[in-house]
């Protein structure tokens, strides 16, 4: 069996963070979600994989190779320009021989769901309940047999959704090249499983696994489900006078300073500082070579490699992007006074506790006040004592 990855896109949605890489390498349990997907497909019993690529692709390249170190074998098709994703899989025409299992890059799945789609045959595509189905392709059946796919309806009509992972036959590729432009400008593969459905010839498959990572919100969500059953280890050095509780990892070349209290579950990547007398709460990843610092608290929360808060900072609920400084007494608000659901940019989160997205190169100046659900771009430079809220276009100077 061959599975096909579409891991061309850049994930607007993700912005900032996906500005300086492509959005299926943004972490979960400090591992690209991408690396999650690979290893749920080989554990599944499929290790001979083609990654559609486009979007900034060097760093997907770099990082997985041939796939041998992941006990797989990787191959890539460029999709030189993201026309849809109808024109994604038709690059994987030549490649694939014989039923293969197609799946979006930007999700979690384990290795049974995987499993049960290669099961089940062509043509099927997995289904799962949504608390937000108006953001999907919501599904009606007929028995087990896909009678309406209708994508991001206001009104939608149940909550079972399309999961993004699907297993066709050859015969699916004369379907997408008729497949012609939608009213967006691309070639959408949901025109080509609207000729399945009115064939009746889709089946549907119920995946219990499904993590669906649109929003830079959902990554937190992804976060803590990722670090759930996550075993300890500390590959670092645990200075006597700190307390590790639960299931805590500190990678090698890392040091948890006297005084600091991590609880798990929790993730410290390689050539870490942290504390002394820093404080991290559950569900909390930190990316290679961060520095957490004196009296900082840092509480589920993802920090991508490169970040400092080394001096009484506070980030809860909250993404940052790789080399950011936070100067002393840099604050994230997490939590609205009405303990209202959380916007960001007229979104709802969907979560109580949210605090900001903050791109890469970002820089805090002492004393800086980030109000909840704001969006900081990447190489914004904000000056001492100064309150940040909204939206902060990348390069802005905040004085």
């Amino acid at each position: 069996m061959q599975c096909v990855i579409l891991a061309a896109g850049e994930g607007k949605r993700m912005r900032p963070l996906t500005s300086t890489r492509p959005k299926v390498m943004l972490p979960l349990g400090n591992r690209p979600m991408l690396e999650h997907l690979v290893a749920a497909a080989r554990d599944a019993g499929i290790t001979d994989i083609l990654l559609v690529v486009g979007y900034r692709e060097e760093e997907v390249r770099r990082f997985f190779g041939d796939g041998s170190s992941f006990g797989v074998k990787i191959e890539y098709a460029v999709q030189r320009q993201q026309k849809g994703t109808a024109d994604a899989l038709a690059t994987a025409e030549e490649w694939v021989r014989g039923d293969f299992i197609l799946m979006n890059g930007d999700m979690v799945l384990s290795p049974g769901d995987i499993r049960s789609i290669v099961d089940a045959g062509p043509a099927c595509m997995g289904v799962a309940p949504s608390d937000h189905p108006e953001d999907y392709g919501v599904v009606q059946l007929e028995g087990d047999t896909v009678s309406v796919l209708r994508e991001k309806s206001r009104e939608p009509a149940g909550n079972l959704v399309n999961a993004g992972i699907y297993h066709f036959g050859e015969d699916i590729f004369p379907i997408i090249g008729e497949v012609g432009l939608s009213p967006r400008g691309e070639r959408e593969l949901t025109d080509a499983l609207s000729v399945l459905i009115a064939n009746k010839a889709l089946r549907a498959v119920r995946v219990s696994s499904w993590l669906d990572v649109g929003f830079p919100w959902d990554l937190l969500s992804a976060n803590e489900k990722m670090m759930e059953n996550i075993p300890p280890a500390i590959a670092g050095t645990v200075e006597d006078g700190a307390v590790l509780k639960g299931a805590v990892q500190v990678g090698q070349g890392s040091v948890v300073r006297a005084g600091s209290y991590i609880e798990g579950p929790c993730i410290i990547g390689k050539d870490c500082r942290i504390g002394p007398h820093a404080y991290i709460r559950g569900a909390t990843t930190v990316g290679d070579g961060c520095h957490i610092g004196h009296a900082t608290e840092v509480k589920n929360s993802i920090i991508l490699p490169g970040t400092n808060l080394p001096h009484f900072n506070y980030l809860g609920d909250s993404v940052v992007g790789s080399g950011c400084n936070f100067g002393a007494g840099t604050k994230v608000a997490n939590l609205r006074h009405d303990r209202a659901v959380v916007h960001v940019g007229g979104h709802p989160t969907m979560r109580k506790k949210f605090g900001a997205i903050i791109g890469d190169g970002a820089m805090f100046g002492i004393n800086c006040s980030v109000n909840v659900g704001s969006v900081i771009g990447g190489g914004a430079a904000i000056g001492p004592h100064c309150l940040v809220e909204g939206y902060i276009a990348p390069g802005t100077k905040v004085r």
